[in-house]
């Protein structure tokens, strides 16, 4: 038997065809969807591939085999969206230009600070929009921003504190806790715009005009009981980054790793005070 030209369903799409005759099909496929979805996510948060292919391996003659397709393009870009790091922080060969680094440091390319600043400036422009539709002409909105005072990230306090996380990191790599690989594929979710940034965005989206932006210094709660200074701004970085650290790296490092944090920001400290720029907007929607 030829088994090419047997072992198959009826094609076209007339009356006793597969395509006009699978509708029992589609209804087990969308009642267990959202299984098939959540697996694939899953896979494209683990594995952060340049491509993604998937294969219908049953009978995909007909509407069914598009019909969940959508749906999953949609759920990933969600999670990409999410998840977002900057897409030109990897080389073609999907291999990070930022090795060894959690965030933007005076040995990264001069491609990475220019990366993540086009991931704010996608990110704050659909974050002003989406606000804008929210309010009223004449409404005012506040925000307070993590920032920086230059144009040169690492001469911030914020910048400082990223890389002392990844110093912790590399503690945990010369342990060999953590593959360096690993490592070499994490970025953290984070950008500290400048005031001209923030103005320049604003301007361009043109939702909004800001009343006033001011920068200052985040000053250290010297009253928080027993804990150190490092203790407390480690279980803050923690109650923020948690999540995405165990999803990427496992649980089994995370307690280890904010203790070597801490440890080291307090090290930091007797060399000198750690003071995170912030920046406050007051801005009101345009007529």
């Amino acid at each position: 038997m030829d088994i090419k030209k047997v072992f198959h369903m009826i094609g076209g799409i007339g009356e006793t065809s597969y395509a006009a005759n699978s509708s029992l099909q589609k209804g087990a496929i969308d009642m267990v969807k959202h299984i098939t979805t959540e697996s694939i996510v899953e896979l494209y948060l683990a594995t952060a591939p340049q491509n993604l292919v998937i294969a219908d391996l049953g009978c995909s003659s007909g509407p069914n085999t598009l019909s969940v397709i959508g749906e999953i393009i949609d759920a990933i870009d969600r999670a990409r969206r999410k998840f977002m790091v900057p897409a030109t922080l990897y080389d073609e060969d999907g291999k990070s230009m930022n090795k060894g680094k959690i965030y933007i440091s005076e040995s990264s390319p001069h491609l990475v600070s220019e990366a993540y600043l086009i991931q704010f400036q996608e990110d704050f422009s659909l974050f002003l929009r989406s606000r804008s539709l929210e309010l009223k002409s004449g409404g005012r909105m506040v925000l307070i921003l993590l920032g920086r005072t230059g144009p040169h990230h690492t001469q911030s306090a914020n910048a400082l504190l990223w890389e002392l996380l990844s110093r912790s990191f590399g503690i945990l790599v010369s342990r060999g806790d953590i593959d360096e690989e690993k490592l070499n594929s994490y970025d953290t979710h984070f950008y500290a715009p400048s005031q001209e940034e923030i103005e320049e965005e604003v301007r361009k989206e043109g939702s909004f005009a800001i009343d006033r932006l001011e920068v200052f210094e985040m000053r250290r709660d010297i009253q928080n009981g027993s804990s150190t200074y490092g203790t407390t701004v480690a279980t803050t970085v923690r109650a923020i980054q948690e999540s995405m650290i165990r999803h990427h790296f496992g649980e089994h490092i995370v307690n280890d790793l904010f203790e070597i944090y801490g440890r080291l920001i307090d090290e930091e400290m007797t060399k000198g005070e750690i003071s995170p720029i912030a920046s406050i907007v007051a801005m009101r929607k345009r007529l």
